[in-house]
């Protein structure tokens, strides 16, 4: 009988990414620095000018998480009948099989600005609220630590072949991402958004206290937010 698990070690460090100018940590940004953007009178409409500050970036990377999981899968032979109307699951002497793979991965929340528009917008007076397309989360880089693999084989079994080490791996990755709902890291690129809109909108002239940042109050389908991108 085979039994596999996938160990969960730590859940792996948080980068949170502090940016002071909205464009600086985009990805294909402009590397001359801009002007300042002179606060404007009220009254002026500013959401175009909004829009199109935004839209110069095409993702905003605002969380990393590394985590680290130990792969493990014990296949021990068993011998199965039935002897005079008695059945029996006997295990095989010297005929275990066990591993256990460390992997480590990264992994990177960011928001997709291309599609910024007004409809993320909407303002009342003085007051502005800014509406946040939800969050992507891809996973970049995956590796085995081969140093640190242990395994050990029973003298009547083969060693583990090269196929069902890859298929241990594909499992740890799907592990991690399936875990990724319970590690905080959409939450944590939330917060971090806020924190570079809300200088920007600042000198666009709004007051900290009219200003809100909003995202999608709906149960998310974190499928559809999660990929791997190696």
């Amino acid at each position: 009988m085979k039994r596999k698990h996938v160990i969960l070690i730590a859940s792996g460090i948080v980068i949170l990414i502090a940016i002071l100018g909205f464009t600086i940590g985009c990805h294909n940004a402009k590397q001359e620095p801009e002007p300042e953007i002179a606060p404007l009178a009220q009254g002026i409409d500013t959401v175009p000018m909004l829009i199109t500050q935004v839209q110069k970036c095409s993702k905003l990377y605002t969380a990393e998480y590394r985590v680290h999981k130990i792969i493990t899968h014990d296949d021990a032979l068993r011998l199965k009948g039935q002897l005079m109307s008695k059945a029996f699951d006997l295990k095989v002497p010297l005929a275990d099989r066990k591993i256990a793979i460390p992997m480590d991965a990264k992994i990177k929340a960011y928001i997709d600005f291309s599609e910024f528009s007004e409809k993320n917008i909407e303002r009342s007076g003085d007051k502005i609220t800014i509406i946040l397309p939800d969050p992507q989360v891809v996973m970049t880089s995956s590796k085995i630590d081969q140093k640190n693999v242990k395994q050990y084989v029973g003298l009547t079994r083969a060693n583990f072949s090269d196929e069902e080490l890859a298929s241990y791996q594909q499992q740890g990755r799907d592990a991690i991402i399936k875990s990724i709902p319970d590690t905080g890291i959409v939450e944590t690129a939330q917060a971090n958004s806020a924190k570079v809109l809300v200088p920007m909108l600042k000198q666009l002239g709004f007051e900290e206290q009219n200003i809100t940042i909003a995202f999608r109050n709906t149960n998310r389908d974190w499928k559809s937010l999660i990929r791997f991108e190696e």
